[in-house]
């Protein structure tokens, strides 16, 4: 009698144990049909309405917004802060565009247009209340938000919370553009404060990693006053 090799054993079963996989899954596939449908059809219908809120409502209603936000910026370059704010009337202005579209990009920029009006306005609390609701992909524009809201503070006599905003400002995306002006904003706020030596520091930086700048080119007076002080 020929023998049967464990091999041939293990082919000849494989199609058995594959039918038999395929039974317990057509079997809890026909227990469970009504939820299965349930499930895929919650599917469907998140991804359609996905799809439709972003058709059919979000870019109509951006598209509206970037329409309306037009008048309110004019008015904010000709340095009109409270039409940009309020509108004339006929056109909306920033807090308008905030309480219409404010889940839009629009609606998202208006919050810096606000805050920086409010700053120039001299209204500190509101420039820092608007510019921490605004966010944005755009490092440097993020980088100058975050820069005001230091100003707004230095402002208001919170010279260790300025301090704070203007080194994260710093450090937002290192650029040879804001990075040393921010530095040496904080720099001139640690004076303020009498820590000379952390202000020399950040000359000293200055001074090394971006002496080309603007800040960099005058930055050697900055170093003269603060080794004074520290004597």
């Amino acid at each position: 009698m020929a023998k049967i090799s464990k091999e041939q054993v293990k082919i000849d079963t494989e199609p058995l144990q594959i039918n038999e996989t395929l039974t317990k899954a057509e079997q809890y596939i026909e227990k469970n049909q009504k939820i299965i449908i349930y499930v895929l059809s919650s599917i469907l219908v998140a991804v359609l309405g996905v799809y439709a809120y972003y058709n059919y409502y979000m870019k109509p209603l951006e598209a509206e917004a970037q329409e309306q936000i037009w008048g309110a910026q004019k008015y904010f370059e000709a340095d009109s802060f409270k039409l940009a704010l309020n509108g004339d009337g006929n056109q909306s202005g920033f807090l308008d565009i905030i309480d219409d579209y404010s889940s839009t990009n629009a609606g998202n920029l208006a919050y810096y247009y606000a805050g920086i009006s409010y700053l120039y306005l001299g209204q500190y609390d509101d420039a820092i209340k608007y510019l921490k609701e605004f966010s944005s992909d755009d490092m440097i524009i993020n980088t100058v938000a975050t820069g005001a809201m230091g100003d707004a503070y230095m402002e208001k006599g919170d010279t260790e919370q300025a301090i704070k905003f203007y080194l994260q400002a710093s450090e937002s995306k290192a650029n040879d553009f804001t990075t040393p002006i921010y530095l040496q904003k904080a720099g001139i706020a640690y004076e303020s404060i009498g820590k000379n030596k952390e202000a020399l520091e950040i000359y000293e930086k200055i001074k090394a990693d971006y002496r080309k700048s603007q800040e960099g080119i005058d930055i050697d007076k900055y170093i003269t006053r603060a080794k004074l002080k520290l004597k």
